[in-house]
């Protein structure tokens, strides 16, 4: 892998990772052009860590919080440190869904739902599913600490859609907690949290492809300034929505994902299938 592609690899992963379009539906497309095929889930697993770190670095404060407020709760049960426990509890549970579901649909979801048609549709999906929600559906008021165990059994449901190619994890989370009656910072919010422990518990699962093969196939310089690309690009990312969520509307990421659709059913060769 060149310099250049490795860069455009970090920079689609970065710019994608958490905007509700699907990052996993970009890499794969970015892979059909480029004509690449990667082993196993080694190379997207390296480049979701790299956005992993740039959440973890942005919302370092409520990390601490989380975690702390959620063991101190246990000797001190003060109002703050409850609302952090139960929200820590609800990570949990949503990421123990997903994960669980995640294992069990690992051999359904194979090379046959990689193709341009089925990422085409999936867009189409996601795109329509944003419509929906900022059309037709009255956003809610409740914070946090008006979360509830269903609120995570339901958003944890509509994180596991995202093993499906081209159906958005960010995406799926924010329409499923907006339908539940959170709030847009709340939804937002908890989509960022979410996907720490569902990116760290799918690296763990993956730690015997993460060797010395990856290495080998894509060469140290390329992993290097994939890595630092998706890093920058992740955190402007995460900037840019969180600013974009506040001023306008998910309706034009809608029009984005019917587009790149189109462009996909058009212009991707059907018979290209790749293993990512």
């Amino acid at each position: 892998m060149s310099i250049i592609e490795a860069f455009i690899f970090g920079l689609v992963q970065g710019i994608t990772e958490f905007l509700p379009v699907s990052s996993t539906a970009h890499i794969v497309i970015t892979q059909m052009i480029f004509g690449y095929t990667f082993p196993g889930l080694a190379f997207e697993i390296y480049l979701h860590l790299a956005s992993i770190l740039a959440v973890m670095i942005y919302f370092r404060r409520d990390i601490v919080d989380v975690v702390t407020g959620f063991f101190k709760f246990f000797v001190d049960r003060s109002k703050e440190n409850k609302v952090h426990f139960f929200f820590g509890t609800y990570i949990i549970v949503a990421t123990g869904i997903t994960g669980g579901l995640g294992m069990l649909l690992k051999d359904v979801v194979g090379d046959t739902m990689k193709t341009p048609y089925f990422i085409a549709a999936a867009l189409t999906v996601t795109g329509l599913s944003l419509i929906f929600i900022e059309r037709f559906h009255k956003y809610g008021s409740r914070t946090e600490k008006d979360m509830t165990f269903k609120d995570s059994i339901v958003v944890g449901l509509g994180q596991t859609l995202a093993v499906l190619p081209g159906i958005s994890r960010s995406g799926a989370t924010l329409i499923v907690a907006l339908l539940a009656g959170l709030s847009r910072d709340t939804a937002v919010r908890y989509s960022f949290l979410l996907v720490i422990p569902v990116i760290l518990g799918s690296s763990v699962l993956a730690l015997d492809e993460l060797g010395s093969g990856m290495f080998s196939s894509i060469g140290a310089p390329a992993l290097i300034v994939s890595f630092i690309s998706t890093f920058i690009f992740s955190w402007l990312g995460i900037v840019w929505l969180i600013e974009f969520l506040k001023k306008s509307k998910l309706f034009y990421f809608a029009i984005y994902c019917f587009i790149v659709a189109i462009l996909v059913a058009l212009f991707i060769n059907p018979d290209t299938v790749m293993d990512i």
